[in-house]
């Protein structure tokens, strides 16, 4: 019964909203692709042996695959499905055909195809937010401050209750969402806060404290505090509604938020501001997609949304067999006037493969350490 209840909660969720995010980044590559005039082999949705699949009128191989970790669009000429293009085969292909593989293709189509997954990602998280602000609206509450946390940083920065935060670094804030958003991601980093205090502005040098907390879960999450608190007084909680061209712009906005925290994150754990135990694998998006299934549909697509944009960043980066190497590569070309040679292109995607399975392996040894935490 344990075992069951594990696979309904966690596992069939987590394969649910994986398969979703891939398929819609895979049809990203395949669109643009096939619009481009490049031919498609296959289309997979996971890896590893066939599960069930049809070949379709223009010789394309759709089929679901047994390792639901990922997915691949195969191009004609490509020597596997990282893209690697089989430099042998290429060669010896008629002007025609060759001008049918990915390599063969015009340097714009090549780059339009390969970053079109990751825009398609971020395109499904912007539909998703939209959908969701359309169907639900959003609670907010005004930047008003209820109480300020003994030894924190707002107290010893003279932040009393009542105030009302107004700017943070110079950018204005309107909602206690943006102050916790901006706060969260800036632990011991000096930040200007702005307050209102009887009808003058008064700025607020700071320092958020690094800080381990549990959320509704009981999973452990760092980030950066400054020990302000509103409540439904003081902070005027209320349900914001939009128009379906409005929730378009909120998609777009906090499809943007998640982006530039995420590189606000990447630029802690260089820094060393935030522990890289916070870098998550499979196990904890399985562990998540339970979790949020508990509080119903919508939390679940909200989830969705988050993690495709993840996917979105994390193939645009400069590794190669990532979509973002690829892109590289033609930048290379680009101002080269030619591409790199096969030899190059091989030790490169091996490097770029090693790159990506060692931080798939850490991820992992994170989630597993995690658990048993």
């Amino acid at each position: 019964m344990a075992i069951f209840g594990f696979i309904t909660g966690y596992i069939i969720p987590f394969i649910l909203v994986l398969s979703l995010l891939v398929f819609v980044h895979e049809m990203g590559h395949y669109l643009v692709g096939r619009w481009s005039g490049i031919r498609v082999t296959a289309f997979s949705v996971g890896f590893g042996p066939e599960l069930i699949g049809f070949t379709d009128s223009h010789g394309t191989r759709w089929k679901l695959s047994a390792i639901p970790l990922g997915g691949y669009v195969k191009f004609f000429g490509d020597e596997d499905a990282s893209s690697l293009p089989d430099a042998s085969s290429v060669s010896h292909m008629s002007e025609a055909d060759r001008a049918r593989t990915l390599a063969g293709a015009k340097l714009w189509k090549r780059a339009a195809t390969v970053a079109a997954g990751p825009i398609a990602n971020f395109i499904l998280a912007i539909a998703i937010f939209a959908v969701l602000f359309s169907v639900y609206g959003k609670m907010i509450a005004d930047p008003v401050v209820a109480e300020v946390r003994p030894d924190s940083a707002a107290a010893e920065a003279g932040v009393r209750p009542g105030d009302r935060l107004v700017a943070l670094d110079g950018s204005k804030v309107s909602t206690f969402e943006d102050v916790r958003r901006y706060v969260s991601v800036r632990p011991e980093t000096p930040i200007v806060v702005t307050v209102k205090r009887d009808g003058q502005d008064l700025d607020l040098p700071m320092v958020p404290k690094r800080t381990e907390i549990n959320d509704q879960f009981g999973n452990k999450v760092e980030l950066g505090l400054i020990g302000v608190v509103t409540n439904e007084e003081r902070g005027n909680f209320r349900l914001e509604t939009f128009t379906p061209l409005e929730a378009v712009g909120e998609g777009v906005k906090e499809t943007g938020n998640i982006i530039t925290g995420t590189f606000r994150y990447i630029g802690n754990l260089v820094t060393g501001r935030m522990k890289a135990d916070q870098l998550g694998g499979p196990v904890r998006v399985a562990q998540a997609s339970g979790q949020m299934a508990t509080l119903g549909f919508a939390a679940v697509i909200q989830l969705a949304a988050v993690l495709s944009v993840s996917i979105g960043l994390l193939n645009l980066m400069p590794v190669p067999v990532l979509d973002g190497g690829h892109l590289v590569f033609y930048a290379i070309e680009a101002v080269r006037g030619k591409p790199l040679g096969a030899g190059a292109q091989e030790i490169a995607f091996r490097i770029g493969l090693a790159m990506v399975l060692s931080l798939m392996v850490f991820a992992t040894f994170n989630d597993i350490t995690n658990l048993i935490g």
